[in-house]
């Protein structure tokens, strides 16, 4: 008896089913503007835009056509900014959870220039001391070929000449650490200038 309802429901939803489907109706415009409605989409409007009608003439659906490359441009400029407006709404509500006042950005920010400031002076400290020890190896080394201008002056130990060089990388890579640091101190005001700012215009502090 399950079998005979079933087939029976079955012989009414398929003429259904297929009546939903003759009943589907195009609307597309072509170059010239005009408004052309089919069952079926010819080849060379397969490109445009298209609307989907039901037997009623709404709209039930929209087809994209092949954009162009300004539409392309148009929907990759709008997502960039998207993602923009995304990140900064993070870092504002991460700002706003992080600090309650002015003040309190300050002291961090003066907290993180400290360490950058500290971390430069035993850098110059320890320079000074590896240019003066430079200095003497290399008054050093002027004793001995090829640096003295004696015929008679001996050749210099290679370990002279392997300590002058260290000393020479050394100087140099504690430069650049220097450099780093003053250039890390340097962003880090900026950073947290421009956090104040935006905390400010956040609570509306002008």
């Amino acid at each position: 008896m399950r079998l005979i309802v079933i087939a029976i429901t079955l012989c009414f939803l398929v003429p259904l089913a297929s009546q939903a489907q003759e009943t589907r109706t195009y609307r597309w415009v072509d170059d010239e503007g005009v408004v052309h409605y089919g069952d079926s989409i010819p080849p060379e409007a397969s490109e445009k835009p298209k609307q989907v009608l039901n037997e009623h003439g709404v709209t039930v659906r929209q087809l994209e056509g092949r954009k162009t490359p300004e539409q392309i441009e148009a929907e990759r400029v709008a997502a960039a900014l998207q993602v923009q407006k995304d990140l900064q709404h993070r870092a504002d509500t991460a700002l706003l959870a992080t600090y309650n006042t002015v003040d309190e950005i300050t002291m961090h920010r003066d907290r993180r220039i400290e360490l950058f400031q500290a971390q430069a002076r035993v850098t110059e400290l320890y320079l000074r001391n590896l240019r003066r020890r430079l200095a003497v190896l290399e008054e050093d080394a002027r004793q001995y070929k090829p640096y003295s201008s004696d015929p008679a002056a001996p050749t210099i130990d290679p370990d002279l000449v392997k300590e002058v060089q260290q000393t020479k990388e050394s100087i140099g890579r504690h430069e650049q650490n220097l450099l780093k640091y003053q250039t890390d101190e340097q962003l880090i005001k900026e950073r947290f200038e421009g956090d104040i700012n935006r905390f400010m215009t956040l609570k509306g502090l002008g």
